[in-house]
């Protein structure tokens, strides 16, 4: 994962002037939050939603925050640098080509679209737009995904053959998130970034696809269960579990295994756990028999160690101030954003193949 190589970007530049479409849960709970502890980087400037409560609630906070109640109006505001949008899904296109047309940096939050073909003309547009378009992926910038990362480099785990990533929960979801018509769903509100968690994980583009898609919990129609296994031409196997019905303990969001062992972390650990055959010890030369074999275990007698891993005391603990910085340093000097939007749309494409198989989801 890159980080921006410039450690004082808010001194030297001024922020980023925010429009934040759409007042939501993800609006109020996830991104205003985020953008209030990075006063120097970003500066809140006006919102738009329908209800009028909401944007109050806004004003309470930021008591400059011009607010407006249709889209169309806020995008005339000539003091916005970035367009946020946090819209129901169904409404994402229609908002992020107001924004891209006009020429403004745009934030989509996930999923980016309902369908390939609508990624890919966003992706048009962002192009046209001079690459302005972004997608809200956190989860590619959270302390136990960039654990997960760097445990693939650890010669410990031997030879990595299989991934899990595992988001768990139990709610009974009533929302429009559950609701099919509205373009709810476990596999769009949760897919994209557990998708592209996956793929970097395998370090190569799946060639196979199986899911499954159930209703365990919500009282909506949309499913709040999606199990998705991908597989890359190099047999490394990626097992992603959405599931909105998990009542026992969370298992590790991320599990690595490999030949020697296997790591594991937590749900949002900055720690996580090398469980491994000691990597001083070496298997005495042997082969396999096609004789009767003896009566005895044939387990062997291995040296089982537990080594601790976590991210440097100087790395950004949360996921969600990570991206917004990263995406500033994107803005503001031209760097490299490190998720390509290119990743983004694939990921569609294999959540619409996942729609596409699951007779529940039609």
């Amino acid at each position: 994962m890159m980080e921006p190589n410039d450690d004082n970007l808010e001194t030297h530049r001024p922020p980023l002037r925010v429009a934040m479409v759409g007042l939501g849960r993800a609006a109020l709970h996830d991104h205003l939050p985020a953008l209030r502890s990075l006063p120097e980087l970003y500066q809140v400037t006006a919102v738009c939603d329908l209800i009028r409560e909401r944007r109050t609630i806004v004003e309470k906070a930021y008591p400059k925050v011009r607010m407006y109640r249709r889209v169309e109006d806020m995008m005339d505001d000539p003091d916005i640098d970035l367009v946020d949008i946090a819209l129901p899904t169904t409404d994402h296109q229609s908002a992020a080509l107001e924004s891209l047309n006009r020429g403004r940096y745009t934030l989509l939050e996930t999923p980016l679209a309902l369908s390939h073909d609508a990624a890919t003309i966003l992706k048009a547009a962002s192009v046209k737009a001079q690459g302005r378009l972004f997608a809200y992926t956190p989860g590619l910038f959270a302390p136990d995904f960039r654990l997960a990362q760097a445990a693939l480099d650890n010669p410990a785990l031997g030879e990595i053959y299989d991934v899990r990533v595992r988001r768990q929960d139990y709610l009974r979801r009533d929302d429009w998130q559950s609701v099919k018509r509205c373009g709810g769903g476990a596999a769009w509100y949760a897919g994209v970034d557990a998708i592209l968690q996956a793929v970097a994980l395998m370090r190569a583009q799946p060639t196979q696809l199986w899911s499954e898609l159930k209703r365990v919990a919500a009282l909506g129609d949309a499913e709040d269960f999606a199990h998705i296994v991908l597989k890359s031409r190099g047999e490394v196997t990626a097992d992603i579990e959405i599931n909105g019905g998990h009542l026992a303990a969370c298992e590790p969001s991320f599990t690595v295994r490999g030949s020697r062992g296997t790591f594991t972390v937590a749900p949002g650990a900055t720690e996580g756990v090398l469980h491994v055959i000691d990597p001083a010890f070496k298997f005495p030369r042997r082969r396999s028999s096609v004789r009767t074999p003896p009566l005895d275990d044939m387990h062997e007698k291995l040296p089982i160690v537990d080594i601790p891993a976590a991210l440097p005391p100087t790395a950004e603990k949360s996921g969600t101030v990570a991206f917004w910085r990263a995406m500033y340093a994107t803005i503001r000097t031209a760097e490299p954003f490190p998720v390509a939007l290119d990743d983004v749309v694939e990921a569609i494409r294999y959540l619409q193949l996942v729609k596409k198989a699951s007779p529940f989801a039609k």
